[in-house]
């Protein structure tokens, strides 16, 4: 697979001046998806891999093997640019290194190093942590030195405004721009007067999770240099109620031509690519 023109694409939406939307994906059918429908950016969550791949919360039991295999599925389903949730590289500094390594290898187009201390330490299940503005330097640093493809966006994230207040999370993302890293990502900026500090105090592209409602506005947001705003991810969410809501109907005794919400055949066709595969079939197998 040709990765680059899809890194090449991401990067041009960072360095431009508008703010994207991404699609929430999981799987090879949502990539293809969020494509079809014009989505210019896939996102791919540590949370959602959690769910899709182990059934399990996110709580970082998922192992980068389990998360780069998924991306490389997701990659090679499509020509979306995805960027992923790397979580905290799985591990230290070393690891960090193996994980951008992996990811790149998979085809995406860009990731994130989040300076959380996880997994969760014993005795203190309900307490998030941070790493020391130092470690999370290493780790940023780390990622930067590990790629090889000049094209990958690698992005240093934290949490910190909600964690120990905007001056440490101000503080981190100025340590991490130092770094070497190509966009901050912040994740649970709830007020303009947070991104307004952020924006002045920083240079680089901007990425936004878990906002609050006062930064709705699309507008706003590009004229702060957020070029990605996380908006959720209720497709996966959707897709495990429709699923649900189907297998209990059939065990509840309804017929499944009675079955509602299910996706027509054109478009499964569609998503499939199925018109590719009966082409080759002509092609390669039609003794022709």
């Amino acid at each position: 697979m040709n990765w680059t023109p899809r890194r090449e694409r991401f990067r041009a939406l960072l360095a431009g001046n508008q703010c994207y939307y991404p699609g929430s994906v999981f799987d090879a059918l949502s990539a293809r998806a969020a494509e079809d429908l014009g989505f210019e950016i896939g996102m791919f969550a540590g949370s959602v891999a959690s769910l899709a791949i182990l059934g399990a919360p996110d709580i970082a039991v998922i192992t980068l093997s389990e998360f780069a295999d998924q991306a490389y599925r997701i990659c090679r389903a499509g020509n979306l640019a995805l960027m992923v949730d790397a979580d905290h590289g799985y591990g230290n500094a070393l690891n960090v290194r193996r994980t951008v390594e992996e990811l790149e290898t998979a085809g995406v187009s860009g990731l994130s190093i989040e300076d959380t201390e996880l997994p969760t330490a014993y005795g203190e299940p309900d307490k998030v942590g941070l790493l020391s503005i130092a470690e999370g330097v290493g780790k940023m640093k780390a990622a930067v030195a590990a790629r090889q493809d000049p094209r990958l966006v690698i992005a240093g994230r934290t949490s910190a405004i909600s964690i120990s207040g905007l001056d440490d999370a101000v503080a981190r993302l100025i340590a991490y721009e130092a770094a070497g890293v190509d966009a901050l990502f912040v994740v649970g900026a709830k007020t303009r007067v947070q991104l307004d500090a952020i924006a002045g105090a920083t240079k680089l592209p901007l990425i936004l999770g878990n906002v609050g409602a006062e930064l709705a506005e699309r507008d706003y947001l590009a004229s702060r240099r957020v070029r990605i705003c996380l908006t959720g991810h209720q497709p996966f969410m959707a897709g495990v109620q429709a699923m649900y809501a189907t297998l209990k109907a059939l065990r509840d005794g309804t017929p499944g031509a009675k079955l509602t919400g299910l996706p027509a055949a054109e478009l499964m066709k569609q998503l499939t690519r199925d018109a590719d595969y009966e082409r080759w079939t002509s092609e390669y197998l039609g003794g022709r």
